[in-house]
């Protein structure tokens, strides 16, 4: 088979992305073989971690591998030494790379030049791999994924790109509560929309946080200021006022519904203590949940039968 990359969520098709998904859950449920005997993956990260770090290292070591991990100060990616040149290099030590960048072009650069399989560990524009643990645990907890309803409430970041496409990709219902300016970029939310008009998934944009958590099954939040904004912080607190999820918030959605944050949050903005220790949190299952899905992942790109 020819070397797969996951540069976006998209690379997966839905079919394949289910596939992940329940793969995910098994060995959750059930264990898992040694399936990376002898590989190693590298980790080269421009950006600081707690839960993508942790989570691939673990991973590997349970699927019988080992991870190096390379930090920007070491590497110096784009700076002490070409993207190419860092790529053809690393092939030649290592059996993956999951990058963790600030640029996505920096990724494709990777992918362009290695002979080994590139994993999106976040970039500026997608995080597929929080995407995935986030449809796992809906998943684990609802049951499934088909015709439930979504409301994601805040900034169009990277981590609300890859979760609207994956959402639409498996049938999920999107609705996305940004203040005017602070939305998904045009070409991300052209993609959900091609995606769900191919499953039958239904997607608004709107921006009055009621209406787009009135009734849903899962309500979503992040940041309001990511890495690398700090200096818009200001800013962003006065565009984002009337967006925090707050209990009064939370209790339009459905009795049943799950509240999710993919970390770290910032408790006093996007949400407050209240609701993310509150009973109907999952945020804790889903920072789990990125071990179980990071597995899956590498199990798909780093297995024997890819080879």
């Amino acid at each position: 088979m020819r070397r797969r990359n996951l540069l976006s969520i998209v690379d997966l098709g839905p079919d394949e992305l289910r596939a992940v998904v329940e793969m995910a859950l098994r060995m959750k449920q059930d264990g898992y073989a040694p399936l990376l005997q002898g590989k190693t993956l590298a980790l080269l990260f421009e950006k600081a971690s707690l839960r993508t770090r942790v989570s691939f290292d673990v991973a590997m070591r349970q699927l019988g591998g080992h991870a190096v991990y390379l930090s920007q100060a070491e590497v110096g990616l784009g700076q002490r030494e070409s993207v190419g040149d860092i790529a053809r290099v690393l092939s030649r030590y290592v059996d993956g790379i999951a990058a963790r960048t600030f640029a996505q072009s920096t990724l494709e650069a990777l992918a362009r030049y290695a002979s080994v399989p590139i994993i999106n560990a976040l970039s500026d524009d997608e995080h597929p791999c929080q995407a995935l643990a986030d449809l796992l645990t809906i998943y684990e907890r609802k049951g499934r994924l088909a015709g439930l309803s979504l409301a994601y409430v805040g900034d169009g970041n990277n981590v609300a790109a890859s979760l609207a496409q994956g959402s639409a990709m498996v049938e999920m219902n999107v609705a996305i509560a940004s203040p005017d300016g602070y939305g998904l970029p045009v070409p991300v939310l052209d993609e959900v929309e091609r995606l769900a008009s191919l499953t039958g998934a239904s997607v608004r944009v709107v921006t009055a946080p009621e209406e787009a958590v009135r009734g849903a099954d899962v309500v979503y939040t992040d940041v309001w200021t990511s890495m690398g904004q700090e200096d818009q912080r200001q800013e962003r607190l006065q565009a984002f006022a009337g967006y925090q999820v707050n209990q009064r918030l939370l209790s339009l959605a459905a009795p049943d519904a799950i509240f999710m944050h993919d970390l770290p949050a910032h408790r006093g903005e996007e949400t407050v203590d209240e609701v993310i220790d509150g009973p109907q949190s999952v945020v804790f299952d889903q920072a789990e949940n990125r071990l179980h899905a990071q597995r899956a992942i590498l199990a798909l790109l780093m297995g024997a039968e890819t080879g």
